[in-house]
């Protein structure tokens, strides 16, 4: 078994920004994975943004507090609380928090 916090020492290594706005972590990564590459915590505070990128990878997102505008391709919408967005692999995407409190988000990904 595996059990990793969020200030466990492996995963404080990890910590970056994310894509220009997200303050980032890999609670697990293919060190240890063998079906995903990563699933990590991040949190965006209010007004940045993780800026449009695209991954040569699938993703997905799962708001677990606060808002934003995700966009994925030509698609926008608001998102909040509870929502898991599909990122398909190759897909330009964005995440603007434009609320007035933290956005924190798990992101799961793998090769497809």
């Amino acid at each position: 078994m595996i059990v990793r916090n969020i200030d466990h020492p492996e995963v404080v290594q990890t910590r970056y920004t994310a894509h220009g706005g997200a303050a980032a972590c890999m609670l697990l990564d293919s060190r240890v994975l063998e079906g995903l590459l990563f699933f990590a915590h991040a949190v965006l505070k209010p007004g940045k943004e993780i800026e449009t990128h695209v991954d040569p990878y699938e993703e997905v997102y799962y708001l677990l507090s606060g808002w934003g505008v995700m966009t994925v391709g030509d698609e926008r919408q608001e998102v909040t609380a509870g929502d898991a967005i599909w990122l398909p692999c190759g897909v330009p995407h964005s995440l603007k928090n434009d609320g007035d409190e933290d956005c924190v988000i798990l992101v799961a990904a793998a090769a497809i």
